[in-house]
């Protein structure tokens, strides 16, 4: 694939259960139900930046048309993305893998699962990018890269990887009859990245690659809209059982504009990326489905940690992902 343009196409919706799938008036709304009108765009300016309704919402094609036509000027489409990004804190359904490297990057996961069994690789396959040269492959895509440098600069650090899993947990006779017995299954609680990684002097960014597909009835990624502009929230211990989050931490829904959370379906070798400040959240995975995706967080070479005696912090898998570092912020990777 090209290295030095964006391609990107009209819409496509990301799977008919997600077109068609009910929700409550308070459920968050899904970008993957656009205005035909939208969906009918030709013009690359008007796909990249389409603000009739979803104005953070990136246009895609099917896999089919990831690598064909379409090719956006990268000064122009950059200067697109910043501007979606820094207003709405994330972008979404952008294309990364083609079927090929989807397949190959299924079936090695496949093997790790074998390997280690579902109760580890739900969360516990944690920067394995050192490991695994298919896995930090996949955190030097040309695609996930271009993106990154498009939003953070050309010169930027690799920060962390892990693998989130969430596995069918119950069984299809419980989904019908069974509607309070969601309490204790895995879910991601509201949070922002930036309270864990204690970074200082640049954004962190982190990129959900979906090797799923990642829909609202398996557990896909809400997010409040512009949630980052309000800096740091208060973080408090959750109160409901089954948050994935390794510190157990949620901010209280009673600070939050839940209201206006977002899903951000994905189709399986698609990507988004967010602000280290947007505030986000998953629900429980109540499908017959898997939902995975590789979580990779990046920084500009500026960025450095920060110190905190209460909550040392250990940087040991960054890596220089593009461009040079004159910084040396990570040098030693622990603070």
């Amino acid at each position: 694939m090209d290295g030095d343009v964006l391609s990107l196409s009209s819409f496509s919706s990301l799977s008919s259960s997600a077109a068609s799938g009910t929700q409550k008036e308070t459920s968050p709304k899904s970008y993957s139900s656009l205005p035909q009108s939208q969906q009918d765009h030709k013009s690359t300016e008007e796909l990249c930046y389409s603000t009739t309704n979803n104005p953070c919402l990136i246009n895609i094609a099917s896999r089919r048309h990831q690598q064909e036509n379409c090719p956006l000027e990268m000064t122009s489409s950059r200067n697109k993305l910043q501007e979606v990004y820094n207003q709405k804190g994330f972008l979404s359904a952008l294309p990364v893998l083609n079927e090929t490297q989807l397949r190959e990057a299924k079936r090695a996961f496949s093997e790790l699962e074998e390997e280690f069994g579902e109760e580890y690789t739900q969360y516990s396959l944690h920067n394995v990018h050192l490991q695994y040269p298919w896995v930090r492959d996949l955190t030097q895509h040309p695609q996930i890269i271009q993106v990154v440098k498009a939003i953070l600069g050309p010169d930027v650090i690799l920060l962390d990887s892990r693998f989130i899993c969430k596995y069918p947990t119950l069984k299809p006779d419980a989904q019908e009859n069974e509607g309070g017995g969601n309490d204790e299954l895995p879910y991601v609680a509201w949070h922002q990245d930036m309270r864990y990684w204690g970074i200082a002097g640049g954004p962190v960014l982190s990129v959900w690659l979906a090797l799923d597909d990642s829909l609202q009835e398996n557990g896909a990624l809400q997010l409040i809209p512009g949630s980052h502009c309000a800096g740091m929230l208060p973080h408090r211990q959750a109160t409901r059982p089954g948050n994935m989050l390794s510190v157990n931490q949620e901010i209280p829904e009673e600070l939050l504009r839940t209201d206006e959370a977002v899903f951000c379906p994905l189709l399986a070798g698609q990507m988004s990326i967010h602000d280290g400040l947007l505030v986000h959240a998953s629900d429980a995975n109540t499908s017959q489905r898997r939902r995975c995706g590789l979580v990779i967080r990046y920084v500009p070479t500026c960025a450095h940690p920060t110190q905190d005696p209460d909550r040392p912090r250990k940087f040991a898998a960054t890596m220089l992902a593009c461009g040079s570092d004159r910084f040396n912020n990570f040098s030693d990777k622990t603070t």
